[in-house]
């Protein structure tokens, strides 16, 4: 939207800083003025006949006088100038970075020196946001890669088994089928957790009333004969926690803490521990399983999307899209709550999600 073009900030700051001066100046003078020549008598004679008269007073004092105020006006101007340029080349600095920024450069900084003042403030809040803001858009950036790269590769080998069938139309048909159903459901299945995550980061959340308990026992069911096909325990624990979110995302985060747990375990003989309560106003949900001892430098990298602890037991079959707990932490933030991993020491993770309880 284009507006009119008005007075500079500088020069409105040195209009008020002369202004300010010359009352100030004006009104001393007509303080003095009006206290000094209320006792001086107006005749001829003057004071005792010896000082001079109120006519002789003002013919003398008036001249000064204004070329005293004029001569407050021009420091004012003058100074009020320099004083307004000094105080807002903090400001100037803020600026050009911002324009910078603008212009698409994020790791500029401001860096101000000096003292601690609201300027100082300012421009430590703006490079604070300008890391925040280059880590998301980098973030953004190795998501989109990762993405398309990892949605290429189904759609890479759908096409190699088409021309695979093309070229040998003896081929197995069912085997050729089999193949491209699994691969065309992997497909899905990224595609659908992309959406999910792209939702749940967008904070599009419609929060209702939801018994975590409930849920993680839900999750436990639909993930029990996974479970029992690899040997592993599966208990969920805990009372009734209540908290507030949407329960079709609460469900998905929990299902991919419980899943993840049961892929990532020993290969025979582990456990799976769900437990959900309450800590003061805050629901708390932890998912703990065994595992192989996991190296620390690896725990913060697996909330990243599309990377997959190459350390963790796992299997082919099990392999996932490398999202699981990427979406998990999505979740977590847009419910406002918090996600913790943990290596164990005897081997295995520990993940404790915080959310605000039930408003």
């Amino acid at each position: 939207m284009r507006r009119r073009r008005g007075l500079s900030v500088r020069l409105r700051l040195t209009l008020s800083y002369a202004g300010f001066l010359t009352v100030a100046g004006g009104l001393l003078l007509a303080v003095v003025w009006g206290f000094l020549l209320r006792y001086v008598p107006d005749n001829s004679q003057g004071l005792l006949g010896i000082s001079p008269n109120r006519y002789l007073l003002v013919r003398t004092f008036a001249p000064a006088a204004a070329v005293a105020m004029v001569f407050l006006l021009a420091l004012g101007l003058v100074g009020g100038w320099v004083l307004a340029g000094r105080m807002l080349a903090p400001l100037t600095q803020i600026t050009a970075a911002a324009r910078t920024a603008g212009n698409g450069s994020l790791s500029h900084r401001i860096h101000m020196e000096g003292r601690e003042d609201e300027f100082r403030e300012l421009a430590d809040t703006f490079d604070a946001m300008l890391e925040q803001l280059e880590s998301h858009v980098a973030e953004q950036q190795r998501f989109a890669a990762n993405a398309s790269h990892e949605l290429r590769t189904p759609l890479a080998i759908s096409q190699t088994l088409l021309d695979v069938a093309r070229k040998d139309p003896t081929r197995d048909r069912d085997e050729l089928l089999e193949r491209l159903q699994a691969v065309n459901t992997r497909a899905i299945d990224l595609t659908e957790a992309l959406l999910l995550l792209s939702r749940s980061d967008r904070g599009n959340v419609t929060r209702t009333s939801v018994d975590l308990s409930l849920v993680a026992e839900e999750a436990a069911e639909t993930l029990l004969p996974l479970a029992e096909q690899r040997g592993i325990t599966l208990d969920v624990t805990g009372g009734t926690t209540r908290a507030g979110g949407s329960e079709e995302l609460l469900l998905r985060m929990v299902t991919n803490l419980v899943q993840n747990a049961i892929v990532h375990n020993l290969p025979s003989g582990g456990t799976v521990t769900v437990h959900t309560g309450t800590q003061g106003d805050t629901s708390v949900i932890r998912v703990e399983n065994t595992g192989r001892p996991l190296p620390p430098e690896l725990v913060p990298t697996l909330t990243e999307p599309f990377q997959r602890g190459t350390e963790r037991a796992r299997t082919d079959e099990h392999a996932g899209v490398g999202l699981g707990l990427a979406l998990v932490q999505s979740i977590v933030r847009a419910h406002d709550g918090t996600l913790h991993l943990a290596a164990r020491p005897s081997g295995g993770l520990l993940a404790t999600v915080r959310l605000p309880g039930e408003r």
